[in-house]
C-alpha cells in the first residue's frame, strides 16, 4: 500500500480485492461447486448404502433358509436312527 500521507495507487484501489474484482465471484462459484460435489457424494453413498443393505438382507435370508434346512436334515437323521 501507499506510505502515510499519500493516496493509494490505482493498482491498490482496483487490483486484487478492489472494486470490480472477480475473486469474490470465483469464491462463490467454488463454494457452489463444493456443495454440488458434496451432494453428489452423498447421493452416491446413499445408493451404495441401499445396495449394501439389500445384499445383507439377501445374505441373511440365505443363512436363515440354510439353517432351517440343516436343522431339518439333522432331525431327519436322528429320527432314522431312533426308529430302527
Amino acid at each position: 500500500m501507499a506510505s502515510t500521507g499519500e493516496a493509494p495507487s490505482w493498482a491498490d484501489q482496483w487490483g486484487a480485492g478492489g472494486v470490480g474484482d472477480d475473486t469474490v465471484k470465483n469464491e462463490t462459484k467454488e463454494k457452489d461447486n463444493k456443495k454440488n460435489k458434496m451432494a453428489n457424494v452423498k447421493a452416491a453413498a446413499s445408493t451404495s448404502l441401499d445396495k449394501a443393505k439389500a445384499a445383507a438382507n439377501v445374505g441373511a435370508q440365505k443363512v436363515k433358509s440354510g439353517t432351517t434346512m440343516g436343522i431339518k436334515w439333522v432331525k431327519n437323521q436322528y429320527q432314522k436312527r431312533t426308529s430302527k
